[in-house]
């Protein structure tokens, strides 16, 4: 497996994270008593994945300068 096709299953694999973490957070929104520290931490974890996310795309698609 080359460095892209690693970067790609690694990308697929945070993208699958980030999705299930909105789900964690809108069912714990849901709730009658909502936990405002168990939200604020998914969503710290949520921008830290989108941001690991962002690197990797920023490395398989490199900057063309036209």
């Amino acid at each position: 497996m080359d460095e892209q096709e690693a970067l790609k299953k690694k990308l697929d694999l945070l993208k699958d994270e980030h999705r299930e973490l909105d789900t964690m957070i809108e069912d714990l929104l849901r709730e009658t008593v909502v936990n405002q520290l168990a939200v604020q931490r998914l969503k710290k974890k949520k921008l830290l994945v989108r941001d690991h996310i962002a690197r990797i795309n920023a490395q398989l698609l490199p900057d063309i300068i036209a």
